[in-house]
């Protein structure tokens, strides 16, 4: 068998991360197998076809990595490859199964129309149309016509009986007729397909082999096996993929964080860390490995090895994934991919200046060993770009300490620092070690006043080299400002206290 798998998405919306992993397991498995990978754009909602969401489908591929082979814009034999370009076809198709009485003419008003999909749940699913128009008389719905009401076309599913298909993950499934769709829509009164004819009449001449969708689709496959058997067609074989759940076994939804893969792109993850992270939700190669290219995903993927339970979207894990890829980078590479970020950010110009490129290249080595995301950076490097002037108060006062403390341990430090450029790294850490053992704190009581009145906050690349990456005369500019900052609030702390004391 000639293996044909397509991914049909509906430009209504911003790819979904979910939609990304449908179409990459269709990706690996055509690839695994020698086949083809087709696009096929799915666009018959004209109401809310959106053409940023259609350009959003390229941008989104064209940063993933990875093309089809027939598609709107490679094209192929079996094209067009746009739905709102083969409304002739379906109109035949539909002619087809009204002409040998599998489908009817139902003049439904708009309205109870625009109930049915406001009631419309699991991929299409409603319950409860009356059938009022299927063994009406043409004689009755001639009176509809004479009122210039345009009809839709509805499929006549069998009311008796069960419908079975064989699934390549989940088995053999069965479903009972009078639980399957009634009567679905096939053909609009204006001439546009439903999905479930235009995806059923696109699967069948694009000679599409198999189907690997999500497993929220299971309840429409069947009525999509009765449209095939009502043309007296096989249906391709299906696969449906585990859901992907957020960590509270609900859909993933924007609730649990980002969802669409160009919020993703935004916050800095990189695309074969997203691959990777993907390709392992729902599959597995074996207990061990984790890290897979794509080329290598291509050669090692096998449907046999997914599984049939939802698998669970981890953001925690996906940053793992996402810092390993980033640290596995060059510096120059990690240099041009956080300046973006620092554009956005408003800390570095576009282009940037020569000042800026400069101690961008020395920073890079400060973080990219602790960048999850690539957005990170502008939160970890605005102190060397901006001015540090205003601080938290109580980010500047160590754990079981008072405000009161602060401007001597700051003091403390600055003295510590004295010739710090000349030094390395480890003998400044050692001098700030033995002073903190000699006034009796806690070093990190010592360095955490130090921190946040250089970089503004209790996260940051390592201190000293961050220090001397600012020069010594904006380090001890910055802990002054600090040290006017914290002995204005001591004082005003102990007025404070005195005042409760006396009251």
């Amino acid at each position: 068998m000639a293996i044909r798998v397509r991914y049909p998405p509906s430009p209504t919306g911003l790819q979904h991360i979910g939609g990304l992993r449908t179409a990459l397991f269709n990706y690996l498995f055509a690839r695994s197998r020698g086949g083809s990978f087709i696009l096929r754009i799915e666009d018959t909602d004209r109401e809310r076809f959106d053409p940023r969401a259609l350009n959003d489908i390229y941008e989104t591929f064209e940063w993933i990595g990875f093309k089809w082979d027939e598609g709107p814009d490679v094209g192929g034999d079996f094209g067009p490859y746009v739905q709102s370009e083969r409304s002739e076809l379906y109109r035949e198709h539909a002619r087809v199964l009204l002409d040998s009485g599998l489908a009817y003419e139902a003049f439904d008003s708009a309205e109870s129309l625009r109930a049915e999909r406001e009631a419309a749940e699991d991929g299409g699913i409603r319950k409860g149309y009356d059938r009022k128009f299927r063994d009406m008389s043409e004689t009755e719905k001639e009176r509809y016509r004479e009122q210039g009401i345009a009809p839709v076309i509805r499929f006549k599913v069998p009311l008796e009986g069960a419908t079975e298909f064989e699934d390549l993950l989940l088995g053999r499934v069965k479903r009972k007729n009078r639980d399957v769709i009634p009567d679905p829509v096939l053909l609009k009164s204006d001439g546009m397909p439903t999905y479930h004819l235009a995806n059923v009449v696109d699967d069948h001449l694009m000679e599409i082999s198999h189907i690997l969708r999500g497993q929220e689709w299971v309840p429409t496959a069947s009525l999509h096996v009765l449209l095939y058997r009502a043309f007296g067609w096989d249906p391709p074989l299906f696969c449906h993929l585990p859901m992907v759940m957020g960590n509270d076994g609900q859909k993933l939804s924007k609730r649990h964080g980002a969802t669409s893969v160009r919020e993703f792109r935004k916050q800095g993850y990189l695309p074969e860390a997203l691959v990777n992270y993907l390709a392992r939700l729902g599959w597995s190669y074996d207990d061990k490995r984790e890290f897979f290219t794509l080329q290598e995903l291509c050669e090692l993927f096998d449907p046999a090895k997914l599984t049939k339970s939802p698998a669970v979207f981890d953001y925690r894990k996906l940053d793992w994934f996402n810092g390993a890829y980033i640290r596995e980078r060059s510096s120059s590479e990690v240099r041009e991919l956080i300046r973006p970020f620092l554009v956005e950010a408003g800390l570095i110009s576009d282009p940037s200046t020569a000042e800026e490129d400069r101690i961008l290249d020395d920073a890079v080595p400060l973080v990219h060993e602790r960048l999850k995301r690539l957005s990170d950076v502008s939160h970890l490097l605005r102190f060397v770009f901006a001015p540090v002037d205003s601080w938290d108060a109580g980010m500047l006062v160590p754990k079981k300490m008072s405000a009161a403390d602060v401007p001597a341990l700051l003091k403390r430090a600055r003295e510590l620092l004295e010739g710090f450029e000349q030094r390395p790294d480890e003998e400044i850490e050692n001098r700030f070690r033995e002073a903190a053992e000699a006034d009796g704190v806690k070093l990190g009581s010592l360095l955490m006043p130090l921190r946040v009145a250089v970089t503004g906050s209790t996260a940051s690349p390592p201190l000293f080299a961050s220090l001397k990456l600012l020069g010594a005369e904006e380090t001890f500019q910055r802990i002054d400002r600090c040290l006017e900052f914290v002995e204005q609030l001591s004082a005003v702390d102990i007025r404070r206290e005195d005042t409760e004391t006396k009251e």
